[in-house]
């Protein structure tokens, strides 16, 4: 499937098609990291649709928000200037793709419509597609109320990021998608980090989850073991540091390392040392078991450094960001030693990230392919 010259890049933006184009789905949710093509897609879709007739309005629902201050302007504020900027929004999102032309004459004749989230009581919107975008940055009310002016005929797209653009955890994009799991005529997509193909967005997106790590007020004993490690390793670039020992007595955890210090990406080395003589130094000045790991996208590594069992990295096929969850995919031999007598590991490594990250951790058994295969062609191999 296509939309117009759009080619789907990857199989979330295919789910998300599929959805739009089902006729068993009414409400859509798309749910994941900035610049996975949530609101590129919807948009040219969008277009395409009221275009062919299929659809009299797409219907255009994203606040407008301060990037400095975080402040939420209405259109009763702004005048015109809000919809002069939610129109430069639409114009952005679909250069390159659909000419201004195109989009403002859809706009004047009134098949692209621009809302206010602030005034949807009171509207209905029949024989429309519906995008509420950004719905990260609206409280939850905006999101009854979107859900409430869905008319005949007309489908509803909601779309945002729950975890790393949100400014609490209070916020519509991870009430949007709780409320949708599981109903009847709704469909939910999580993209997660794999999913970003915008240019620039992965830089992006990893900048944004080192400002969350950072925002995190260290402990006196972090602040002891922050100074220590500047001490041994100035040039380690350490972003920060993580007292597991409160986490290990709560949940009776004992083979897990009492600290970790994350360090940004190809400075582990200099945290290290030749022959791990600094970070040996730093565990012999502090009395703790210290281990170190690099920030990257690659959140499969941070996971494997907090682990009880160090030998389970050899297990964990991979990381990525499923809604407000981290979702980690096992090797399912070895999913047992992962999750821990009564899932105690699991638990230990959720309380964890819901402190360092703001999200928690999900494990998944997955079946190990092409094992069996790979066995009988090394016995082949033997008897050759």
């Amino acid at each position: 499937m296509t939309v117009g010259s759009i080619s789907p890049a990857n199989e979330r933006q295919k789910q998300l098609l599929a959805a739009l184009e089902s006729p068993d789905v009414d409400v859509v949710g798309a749910f994941g990291p900035s610049g996975t093509g949530k609101s590129f897609l919807t948009c040219l879709y969008g277009v395409k649709v009221v275009n062919e007739g299929r659809y009299s309005r797409f219907v255009v629902v994203r606040p407008l928000v301060d990037v400095s201050s975080g402040k939420r302007y209405t259109a009763v504020e702004l005048g015109d200037l809000f919809f002069d900027i939610a129109s430069s929004y639409l114009y952005d999102l679909t250069a390159g793709v659909l000419g201004e032309e195109s989009v403002r004459k859809l706009l004047d004749e009134g098949r692209i419509v621009l809302a206010d989230p602030s005034f949807l009581f009171g509207r209905t919107f029949d024989k429309s597609l519906v995008l509420l975008d950004d719905a990260q940055h609206v409280p939850p009310e905006v999101v009854h109320e979107a859900l409430l002016r869905i008319g005949n005929a007309s489908k509803l797209v909601i779309a945002g990021d729950p975890v790393f653009q949100a400014e609490s955890a209070n916020n519509g994009a991870a009430l949007a998608r709780e409320i949708l799991l599981g109903q009847e005529r709704t469909f939910v997509v999580d993209f997660g980090i794999r999913d970003i193909v915008r240019p620039g967005a992965k830089r992006a997106f990893k900048l944004a989850l080192e400002a969350k790590i950072r925002s995190r007020n260290l402990s006196d004993e972090e602040k002891k073991l922050s100074s220590l490690i500047h001490a041994h390793a100035p040039d380690a670039q350490i972003v920060t540091v993580v007292d597991l020992r409160p986490f290990k007595e709560k949940h009776v955890v004992k083979t897990a390392p009492d600290a970790i210090v994350i360090s940004k990406e190809n400075y582990l080395g200099r945290l290290i040392g030749k022959g791990g003589e600094r970070i040996n130094k730093i565990e012999e000045e502090s009395g703790l078991s210290v281990r170190g790991v690099e920030l990257t996208l690659d959140l499969k590594q941070l996971v494997v450094a907090m682990h009880p069992v160090g030998w389970i990295r050899k297990h964990v096929n991979d990381a990525d960001v499923v809604g407000v969850n981290l979702e980690v995919e096992v090797d399912s031999e070895n999913f047992g030693a992962f999750v821990g007598q009564k899932g105690v590991f699991v638990r230990f490594l959720d309380d964890v990230l819901r402190s360092l990250l703001g999200i928690g951790l999900r494990a998944k058994s997955v079946e190990t392919k092409g094992k069996e295969e790979k066995g009988r062609e090394s016995k082949r191999k033997a008897r050759k």
